[in-house]
Order: C-alpha cells, then structure tokens, then sequence
C-alpha cells in the first residue's frame, strides 16, 4: 500500500450482508450456526479444512469444488443449489420458476427479493442449530 494507508483490522460484522458473495454466504451461515471453523471442518468429516473454509470465507478461494459445497450446504442444512449458484456453477433462475423460492415464500404475501430470501436462509440454519436434536 503506499502513500502510508493501512489495512483496517476491523473484525466482521455478525452478517455481512453481501448475498451475492459467496465467502460472506458461508461466513455468514457458519455464524448463524454458532460454529468456528474448526467446528465446521469436524462436522464435514475432515473434508473442509478450517484452513480452507477460512480461504473460502475471506474471498481468497473463489471457486471451491462442487464436493465442497455439498458438504457445506449439508452442514449448514441449506440447498447445495445455493451455493452452487453462489460459486458460478450454476446460472442465476431469474426469471425461471423456483421451487425453493416458492418453498420459503409460501407463508410471504409477496415475492421475495434475493436479498430477503438469504437473509431468510441464514435465520433459517440459525433456527435449526437452535432446534433439540
């Protein structure tokens, strides 16, 4: 950096609020969870490491593989479509019928927006950590 600018130290928001980013989606989820990031790599099996995630979650991994995904969509009991979506495997369904859309949007008057249906995801995987196993 030049001119004496300094990197900020800042810590992250409890949520970031960029859904189009999928490192602040995961960040995001995994928070929601109550999980750190080793917690995160037990409950895949060892299949994601903390090291990894955290490469995924600060936006220096931009496409991780679909097996990846998989195991973070389970662990954060979210559709493996999202984050696939997310990673840019998958095109955007604007425009196309969503059955997940529809799903979380049976009880809402009006379409959801994306914005309010990952910030409905997130409070969702909240409420299911929350839930008595």
């Amino acid at each position: 950096m030049r001119n004496g600018a300094r990197r900020s130290t800042r810590s992250r928001p409890g949520f970031v609020g960029r859904p189009s980013q999928l490192g602040a989606l995961l960040a995001d989820l995994r928070m929601a969870k109550g999980l750190s990031l080793r917690q995160v790599e037990e409950a895949t099996g060892k299949a994601v490491s903390n090291a990894y995630l955290s490469q995924l979650e600060n936006g220096k991994i931009q496409k991780p593989s679909p097996n990846v995904l998989h195991r973070l969509a389970e662990v954060y009991a979210v559709p493996y479509e999202t984050l696939m979506e997310k990673a840019g495997y998958l095109l955007p369904s604007e425009g196309k019928p969503r059955t997940r859309r529809r799903r979380l949007a049976v009880f809402a008057i009006d379409d959801l927006s994306a914005e309010e249906e990952e910030e409905l995801l997130k409070y969702l995987a909240f409420l299911r950590s929350r839930a008595p196993r």
